[in-house]
């Protein structure tokens, strides 16, 4: 029987059927994979084990898969050939041949995004600036120079409104408690780096001590950027806030408690995710 002389539900069922089939089609698969350490600040330790539970939930939605490694041997070729993204939830890697691994995925076309302690670096301590390429060329941002303290939240400014990744934000987001972070180098002078969002003004006074430098009066400070020369982008966000004053260690917040951040998350994933190259 032809198929113009089929039923009407018939030949709506063959439409939807082909309208699926051609938007399975367009839309690329997403393979994830997280590294983390865990084992040093509760509070990192905390947003962790958050994430391991809200993005296997958003890998269901949003049709992408999502692995996790504590084993950051694994940040080898062969392991990383598997995954259009590479999430660093906390930490970066420390041995020589996980580094030249990690930079020749990016430079070959991998993708990465990274939260709030993956840019740390400070010399001295545990986490020196021993690793140019990272801090100083890929993220731009050098050194660690301070933080606010408590965690709090901010308001938030959209600096870049046409980037895929704050498409649909509002001008003004306002984010889950966090730990800020000031940095050594002034992103707005690097010409490859793209600020998508900087702490808002009206978030001053930002944080609330005890130590007076703990707490932000004035400044530009970057919290969202990407490096135009990869596919890259880096969140300050990635800190909860527990409770230590009463050693309690009891978590006080959670980052993906807040929808419009959420959003910015998942539009940078599946950005970063979409095969293209900078």
């Amino acid at each position: 029987m032809s198929l113009f002389k089929s039923k009407p539900g018939q030949l709506l069922t063959f439409c939807l059927l082909c309208l699926a089939f051609s938007l399975k089609a367009q839309t690329p698969h997403i393979n994830v994979i997280a590294f983390y350490t865990a084992k040093n600040d509760k509070a990192h330790i905390s947003f962790v084990q958050e994430a391991n539970r809200w993005f296997p939930k958003m890998a269901a939605t949003y049709h992408f898969t999502y692995d996790t490694t504590s084993n950051w041997n694994n940040l080898n070729t062969t392991f990383l050939s598997k995954y259009q993204v590479v999430l660093f939830l906390d930490t970066r890697p420390e041995a020589p041949a996980q580094r030249e691994a990690f930079r020749n995925y990016m430079e070959t076309g991998g993708a990465w995004m990274g939260f709030h302690f993956a840019a740390f670096a400070l010399t001295p301590s545990a986490y020196p600036q021993n690793w140019d390429w990272y801090h100083n060329e890929f993220l731009g941002s050098g050194q660690y120079k301070s933080n606010t303290w408590r965690p709090t939240s901010a308001m938030l400014r959209v600096e870049d409104r046409k980037h895929p990744a704050t498409k649909q934000l509002p001008q003004i987001v306002k984010s889950s408690p966090n730990e800020w972070y000031r940095w050594e180098k002034d992103l707005r002078t690097n010409p490859n780096i793209d600020i998508l969002l900087s702490i808002d003004s009206t978030s001053f006074p930002l944080g609330t001590g005890p130590k007076p430098h703990e707490i932000w009066h004035s400044g530009y400070y970057p919290v969202v950027w990407t490096n135009k020369k990869y596919k890259m982008l880096y969140l300050n966000m990635g800190h909860n806030d527990i409770d230590y004053e009463n050693k309690t260690n009891r978590e006080l917040s959670f980052t993906f408690d807040n929808e419009t951040q959420n959003k910015l998350i998942i539009n940078s994933l599946l950005w970063l995710g979409n095969g293209k190259k900078p």
